[in-house]
């Protein structure tokens, strides 16, 4: 089993069209959908995203960072949420990743976790990340 991220990425258009469907119809559609997962024993966690409007961007350009608040200049393809799904390979995510109930033009983008076990089990970090790890119960 592997690790793998679906990110939700919307336009101005699918985040008009997903603000113009009663919440309760929302709420349904991704209800079922997550029920799913939990039911296949896939779902490891997912989370939406507040309105891009009370966000901030820190920018790494020069010396001090620069703290922008939203909302964003260009929002082509806004960051709205997540899944993380524990499943057999990359075509089991992209299987999933099919039936997320999205509107359109909303976008997936699949990405790997890599586990804690593919990084050098002998630097510091990986070991003090590890025991962090095991304490609080994700190992």
């Amino acid at each position: 089993m592997a690790k793998y991220m679906l990110i939700m990425r919307g336009t101005d258009e699918s985040m008009a069209k997903m603000m113009e469907t009663p919440f309760e119809e929302m709420l349904e559609r991704m209800g079922r959908f997550n029920d799913e997962l939990i039911k296949a024993g896939v779902l490891v966690a997912a989370e939406g995203l507040d309105d891009p409007s009370q966000g901030v961007v820190v920018e790494y350009g020069g010396e001090t960072p620069i703290v922008t608040d939203g909302p964003y200049g260009e929002t082509k393809e806004l960051f709205g949420g997540y899944y993380i799904l524990d499943v057999a390979s990359k075509e089991e995510a992209i299987e999933w990743a099919k039936r997320i109930p999205a509107f359109p033009g909303t976008k997936t983008e699949i990405r790997r976790v890599p586990s804690i076990d593919e990084f050098p089990q002998d630097n510091e970090w990986i070991i003090r990340e590890r025991a962090w790890r095991e304490r609080t119960g994700q190992l």
